[in-house]
């Protein structure tokens, strides 16, 4: 069984109050990471050298726990490599609108277990879960060069809900004293690991919530999705239904467009009727059709995207009623993909 960790926050709490430090030592040192952007102890100069001097001895010299070892950019999208203790490598996509909107998608696991077979994460296979600092110190290294955490998404390499540390990284990000981050703002995608979206019915119902469907025949996605057969798709649409009604919230629907695969008119019908038989009439579902990135190093490959039958698909949920859009493409220059700069990565110093 997986146990959460103390965060560092509470364990530096912890280190002052053992040391008999006055409280407000923890708030000055909070107001100098969150406010004035300071990563390292020494720089902090609102704390006493002595002080300062048993924090870099006891936390190290910075209160980052991910080193930034390559980045990639274009236009709109930032993706960085960090590195993590015990030799890992894990990736972090920044993009920018150009309304002025920052979203950051960020990975919860260094690789995956779950052999999705479009994914390139789960190609790199699992290497270990993050902890709650390592999730939140890739918004961390953001906010500290000065950007605005407008929004998060635990999107990136990993599968979000089966590791327990990312409820705790969840307090963090809402915690008022930390990142203050509004819950809504925040949300959470997962392959359908059913206890731990009840946990976040229960827990956590503000934070937003994205399920990866990719096939809406069951059969069909336990082939392209192994974790199906664990967690069929119609028992995980009965706990999402439940979510709605507990939450009253939206529910996202995820749909990777995948080139004569899941892309037919058949496929739309069956999303049609599978959506609008559930709660509210499917009302509180909304589709996101994402085409597929060719680029992407993942066990099958896939034929380029027929824009033709993106639109069609898209019609077809349209003129149903579904709420449906057809997500903008960010980063497909620089193999925005989760996973591929990793894979790039690894193949360049191999050489």
């Amino acid at each position: 069984m997986q146990l959460r960790q103390k965060n560092k926050y509470r364990r530096i709490e912890e280190f002052l109050r053992e040391r008999n430090c006055p409280n407000f030592r923890m708030k000055q040192l909070l107001n100098a990471i969150f406010k004035e952007r300071i990563d390292k102890f020494n720089d902090m100069n609102v704390l006493p050298k002595s002080l300062r001097e048993l924090l870099v001895k006891e936390f190290g010299e910075t209160i980052l726990d991910v080193v930034p070892l390559k980045e990639q950019h274009s236009e709109q999208v930032t993706k960085v490599l960090f590195g993590i203790s015990g030799d890992e490598k894990i990736e972090t996509v920044n993009m920018k609108y150009r309304a002025g909107w920052e979203s950051f998608c960020i990975s919860s696991q260094c690789g995956c277990s779950f052999g999705c077979k479009f994914c390139a994460t789960g190609d790199i296979g699992l290497k270990r879960n993050l902890t709650s600092d390592e999730m939140t110190d890739q918004i961390l290294h953001f906010h500290l060069l000065g950007h605005s955490i407008d929004s998060i998404s635990f999107m990136g390499m990993g599968e979000a809900l089966s590791n327990v540390q990312v409820f705790d990284a969840l307090d963090v990000l809402t915690d008022p004293t930390l990142f203050a981050l509004s819950p809504r703002r925040i949300s959470i995608s997962t392959i359908g690991i059913i206890p731990s979206i009840k946990k976040m019915t229960q827990n956590y119902p503000q934070v937003n919530l994205t399920f990866s469907l990719h096939s809406p025949f069951n059969e069909q996605r336990s082939k392209l999705m192994p974790i199906n057969i664990r967690y069929p798709l119609l028992d995980v649409l009965d706990t999402l239904d439940e979510h709605i009604r507990i939450t009253s919230r939206k529910v996202y629907i995820a749909y990777i467009m995948l080139p004569g695969v899941n892309d037919s008119i058949n496929h739309a019908k069956k999303v049609v009727s599978l959506l609008k038989g559930r709660y509210k009439s499917g009302s509180l579902y909304h589709v996101n059709l994402i085409r597929y990135n060719r680029t992407v190093r993942s066990p099958f490959r896939f034929a380029e995207v027929d824009e033709s039958r993106v639109v069609h698909f898209y019609k077809e949920l349209k003129a149903s009623g579904l709420n449906v859009t057809i997500r903008s493409q960010f980063g497909m220059d620089i193999d925005a993909a989760c996973g591929q700069l990793y894979a790039n990565y690894q193949e360049s110093n191999k050489q």
